[in-house]
Parts: structure tokens; sequence; C-alpha cells
């Protein structure tokens, strides 16, 4: 089943091309890696399909609803969360209280917070801390925490709004290899146990080829290539254009440490 279908979008920055027809399409379940080079209109196609952006001409598309130029948080509303590569997170409150908040946000009961706010949905956000396994932190202050468990605090922050579609912005940025496989392990897991769309940039070749179901490469604004982590890695102008031998050689590693 589509979940999200971007079609033919463009932008351009002055005389700049940002993206030039860029058209994908993302199902249920599945986890999506947009990759290239630096310029090469990542973050501009994952702003307009986020909300942060207006394409100049194109569409995107979500389970049916045109949700082109709409703002970020009526995007919200409509069923996307969203990661930042810099982790957003109130760092003076507790873990669980960070959680508590977007769930408040979601049930848009911002007006109870004075009163109520140490015990409006605690229960929930117990359970959404411990499908990313930092349920054991809850009542800690979030400034005391590594950063990795930072970033899946976020991740169950996104959870909170029930998204159909997750977008990650360069998700492994700032952790140590070890951590980057383990949040890419988990929401990969989250992402196939619930049927949520996952789409994410990332520069780390080693979490994109484990843990992608299909690869989007642009450069210079344009979908060179799309396909599973296997075509894209065999693909002669991906190879050329960004992976070169360096690249080769992770993919082949993120594959045997993905098949054990």
């Amino acid at each position: 089943m589509t979940l999200l279908s971007v079609e033919r979008l463009n932008k351009k920055f002055g005389g700049v091309v940002a993206a030039n027809d860029v058209t994908f399409a993302l199902a249920a379940g599945e986890m999506l890696a947009i990759i290239g080079p630096n310029g090469a209109g990542k973050s501009t196609t994952f702003n307009m399909v986020g909300g942060q952006l207006r394409p100049d001409t194109g569409r995107v598309v979500l389970a049916g609803q045109d949700i082109t130029g709409q703002p970020p948080r009526q995007i919200c509303r409509m069923g996307v969360g969203r990661t930042f590569q810099v982790a957003q997170t109130f760092l003076s409150m507790s873990v669980a209280g960070n959680v508590q908040m977007a769930l408040i946000a979601h049930h848009g009961r911002t007006r109870d917070v004075v009163a109520d706010a140490a015990a409006l949905y605690r229960a929930e956000a117990l359970a959404l801390l411990a499908r990313v396994g930092m349920d054991g932190e809850a009542d800690r202050p979030i400034g005391e925490l590594a950063y990795g468990d930072v970033k899946r605090v976020e991740l169950a922050i996104a959870l909170a709004a029930a998204p159909r579609l997750l977008l990650m912005d360069e998700p492994t940025a700032g952790m140590a290899p070890r951590e980057r496989a383990a949040l890419m392990k988990l929401t990969a897991d989250i992402a196939r146990g619930s049927g949520i769309g996952v789409l994410f940039t990332e520069h780390d070749m080693d979490a994109v080829f484990a843990h992608a179901d299909r690869i989007l490469v642009l450069v210079r604004g344009e979908v060179i290539a799309e396909g599973t982590p296997e075509q894209v890695r065999a693909n002669p102008e991906v190879q050329r254009v960004y992976l070169g031998t360096s690249g080769h050689k992770a993919a082949l590693r993120a594959r045997r440490a993905a098949h054990g």
C-alpha cells in the first residue's frame, strides 16, 4: 500500500535548481533512504515533504490526501512525525516529561499543562519509552543522558503523535558507530512492526545499506537511481558520482553486519 507519493517536485533558489522533477513513493512499513553528495537536494526534498519548504511545482500526497505546501503543524496533525539532526528536547525536564509534553500537544490539552502536566498521559509516556528501551530512565533529567539515549527519547517523542509517516533528518548524526546501528535497527523494527513508513536522510552508508528497504540517490537535484540496497550498490553511475570505492566497501560491511 502506497503511503506517500511525491510527484515531480521542483524547487529553485534564484538560479540554482535544488530539486528537478523529484518523484518517488513510499509504502507503509517501508524504510526509504535519501542519499547523495553535499548539495544534492536531499534537505530541500525532505523539507518539501515536511512542509518547511513549499515546492515551486509538484505534489506531495499522504495516504491519498494532498499535503503540498501545508505548514508543518498541519502536516503533523495529518499523521507525520519528525526527528531532527540535532535532538529537540527540553533538557531541564525528565525523560517521561518530554514524552508527556508531546502527548499533551498531540491531544490538544496544552491548557492543562500548568495544573496537571506531571500526571497527564504518564502511562502512555512510559509505554512509548518502553518501545525504545528507555522506560528505566523515565524520571531522570534528560540532560543527564548520553546522546545516543537522547536520540531514543526523541524517537519516542515523535511516536507520541501516532504517525503514519516518520521523517528522520540525519538520525545518527553525532552518534558513535554502535549507537548508530542500534538506533537504526530499533527504528526499522518499529516501522515494520507497526506499519509506519520512514523517510530518512543519512550520510552514514553503513546505516543506510544495513537498514533501508530502498534507497533514492540524488545528485544536483535529480534522481539518478532508485532501488534496493543491492541495486543501488551495483549501479555504475552511483559508484562514479557518490559511493566510490570506500562507499562500496562500507555497503558490503553493512550487508554482512545486517545478515550476521
